[in-house]
This record gives C-alpha cells, sequence and structure tokens, in this order.
C-alpha cells in the first residue's frame, strides 16, 4: 500500500497522517515519508491495514490519494508510476549531460579495468569517436581470485575524473563498500553495483543515501528473479534516491560456452512492470567479443534503453578481459546499429520510404546501395 501525501498539505497535516498511522501500525519502525521527485509517499504493507483502516487514513487531510499495490516492490513498479522514468548524468560534475531512458538509447563504454593514464585516455578518446555518450571503467571492481589484478582503486578514479575532463564524458565506476559510497561519488557521475553486491543491503541502502543523490546502476545477480532484482532496486529508491537504472548482464546457467546465458526476455517483461530504465550489458554476460555485435543489436530490438559495452584500444594486450573487451572499430559499427534499430522502432515508416528509394536507385543504377556483409570481419 502506498500512501501519496498532497503537495499542498501542511507541516501540521503531515504530522497528523504519521500520528494516525502510529496509532493504527504496530511497529517497532518508525512510519517515515519518502520523496520520490516531487512526490512524497508513505509504503506499507497491506496486510497491515483492514478495511476500516484505509478509509480512515484516505480521509485524512494530508492524503492525496490511496494505491493498493500487491507486489512486493512498490515504489519502482508501474503502479506506482505509470510513465516510464527519464534520469540525466553527468550535470553535476562537469561531463555532458546524458538522458537514460528517453526515446534514444545509450552507450556506456569502457574498459573493464583502469590499467594506466596513457590506456584510459587512448580509450576514451575512441570510445567517444565512436559513439559512446558515458565512460565505463573499473577502479575498484573485485577479481575472482586473489592473485589477479585487483585494479587502482583511489588512483583509478582520479584518472577517470581527468578523462571526464578532457572528454566531456559522464563516468561510470563501481562501488563495493558503504564506506565508500561518499568518496566514489565525488568522482563518479553513476554509482555502479556489480552483481555479486545485488543483494548487500547495506550498500543499497548507503547508494540510496548518498549526499550527492548520483545515479545508481543496479545489475542483476547471476541467480536472481525479477522480483529479487526489483526488490533490490526498492531498497535504493526507499532510501530516498529515485534515480536508479537497471542493468542485464546474465544468469548462471548450465552451458560453459558462455559466461552466463543473457536473458533478454527479461527487457520487455521489465518494462511492463517498472518504470526505471533497463540497460543491457552483452560483454560480460558472454565473456566473447565475437558475440557483443549481435547481442547488442538483439538487445535494442528487445526494447533495451543502452548498452554496457567492454572496450580498450589493443584486446589482445590488455591486463585481462581482453577477450571480452571489443575494439572502438566495434563499438562504431553498434552505435551505428544502434541509431538504425531506433528509427526503425519509432519512425518504421519513414525508414520504409528510405528503403523504398534505395531499392528504386539500386534498380536505376544496377548497384547495390548497401550490402550487410561488408561490416562481418569488423563484428569478429
Amino acid at each position: 500500500m502506498l500512501i501519496v501525501i498532497r503537495n499542498s498539505a501542511s507541516n501540521e497535516e503531515r504530522a497528523r497522517l504519521l500520528a494516525l498511522l502510529d496509532q493504527i501500525i504496530v511497529s517497532e519502525r518508525p512510519i517515515a515519508t519518502i520523496r520520490i521527485g516531487e512526490r512524497e509517499v508513505i509504503a506499507l504493507e497491506s496486510s497491515l491495514l483492514d478495511a476500516q483502516a484505509c478509509t480512515t487514513i484516505r480521509h485524512a487531510d494530508a492524503v492525496e490519494r490511496l494505491l493498493p499495490i500487491q507486489t512486493a516492490y512498490k515504489l519502482v513498479s508501474r503502479a506506482f508510476k505509470a510513465t516510464q522514468s527519464t534520469i540525466v548524468a553527468g550535470d553535476a560534475l562537469g561531463g555532458q549531460p546524458v538522458v537514460i531512458g528517453g526515446a534514444h538509447p545509450v552507450i556506456i563504454a569502457g574498459p573493464c579495468a583502469v590499467e594506466s593514464r596513457e590506456q584510459l585516455l587512448t580509450t576514451v578518446r575512441a570510445a567517444k569517436a565512436a559513439g559512446a555518450q558515458l565512460l565505463r571503467g573499473g577502479a575498484f571492481t573485485p577479481r575472482a581470485s586473489p592473485y589477479q589484478f585487483q585494479r587502482l582503486g583511489f588512483e583509478g578514479l582520479h584518472l577517470l575524473a581527468e578523462a571526464r575532463e578532457e572528454a566531456g564524458l559522464p563516468v561510470v565506476a563501481e562501488v563495493m563498500e558503504p564506506e565508500l559510497v561518499e568518496a566514489v561519488s565525488h568522482y563518479a557521475d553513476v554509482l555502479e553495483i556489480g552483481s555479486g553486491n545485488m543483494h548487500n543491503v547495506p550498500l543499497l541502502r548507503t547508494v540510496g543515501q548518498n549526499s550527492y543523490l548520483r545515479p545508481v546502476l543496479l545489475t542483476r545477480g547471476l541467480a536472481a528473479t525479477i522480483d529479487e532484482w526489483l526488490l533490490a532496486a526498492e531498497f535504493i529508491v526507499a532510501a530516498g534516491n529515485p534515480n536508479v537504472i537497471l542493468c542485464e548482464r546474465g544468469i548462471r546457467s548450465f552451458d560453459p560456452e558462455t559466461r552466463n546465458l543473457l536473458d533478454l526476455s527479461c527487457v520487455p517483461l521489465l518494462h511492463a512492470r517498472t518504470h526505471l530504465p533497463v540497460l543491457v550489458d552483452p560483454s560480460h554476460a558472454t565473456r566473447r567479443r565475437e558475440l557483443v555485435p549481435a547481442l547488442s543489436r538483439a538487445a535494442l530490438a528487445a526494447g533495451a534503453q543502452g548498452l554496457l559495452l567492454a572496450v580498450h584500444p589493443d584486446p589482445n594486450r590488455a591486463v585481462f578481459d581482453g577477450h571480452l573487451s571489443i575494439t572502438p572499430a566495434q563499438l562504431h559499427w553498434i552505435a551505428r546499429d544502434s541509431r538504425l534499430i531506433t528509427a526503425v522502432l519509432q519512425e518504421p515508416e519513414t525508414v520504409l520510404q528510405t528503403l523504398e528509394r534505395m531499392e528504386d536507385e539500386q534498380l536505376r543504377t544496377g548497384h547495390r546501395v548497401y550490402d550487410g556483409s561488408a561490416r562481418l570481419e569488423s563484428d569478429r
């Protein structure tokens, strides 16, 4: 149950509502309002309220309406907000502001790990030229083995801030511990919660309460259900930060050919259940560079509002994860395909007219106007 408070409600009316709820509901947790954009709401379990209590609350002066939401997640559900949420990244730290969740898909690209200043700046220049709108780079990302390269830490964050200053691209950086949230927020435009931390409730609450209100990119856990994923997002929003972006990167399966099974069916399903933007990371889902371009196209066709891509100027010489990193040339083609797929989905009649003109030109001249096979080599 969501109790939506009138925007014009006075402080006295709000206080009377909270006092009324304290009388009706016996709970150790204090009743508190949550601000979502310009709205104030109170989220409660429906089982705590009977019909008489609902009637009493509905007639309180501060209440605009009651929303009986049946799902465990409430604030991120379509029942609470029917329209698509858009999130602006990069308007606070000097990067070019980017809208995530809007009409045009976004591309977040960069190296899995910040290895050096030269490597990062070379990558970000190439990624921007190829069409990326945001920069990603691992500074604190965990490794599976204690003997592998463990990233550069705060030195990596400093380099990411330098790259933002040079290229003007907002920065996405992973945060692993609640104690580091404020520090990483000082450098990053978007905080990434990795798949291994999707169930880390203290971390979810801390990014929800971060003083900068940085947007949070919440990656699906490798064995998480849709409901568990959305409940993790609910922890962040309920803590006070409505700027959450979901990122699908595959779930654990039995087949060792790819790292995970990229669940693209979740994209339209999420759009039906939540108003939060949905991105897809085909790089880390498969760990196979040659699959990334095709799965990027599939993700966009399924309705993904952006891609998270691992890019390296020379993947074969990367410190690690080179086998899943695409080249800047491949990123260029993916960005081009993104624009084409968006046009097909949003303006099909215009695209059909363009194709008809191309066919007429082909018949008139005898030349092929476009040959998709020319791109196959760059996809490898």
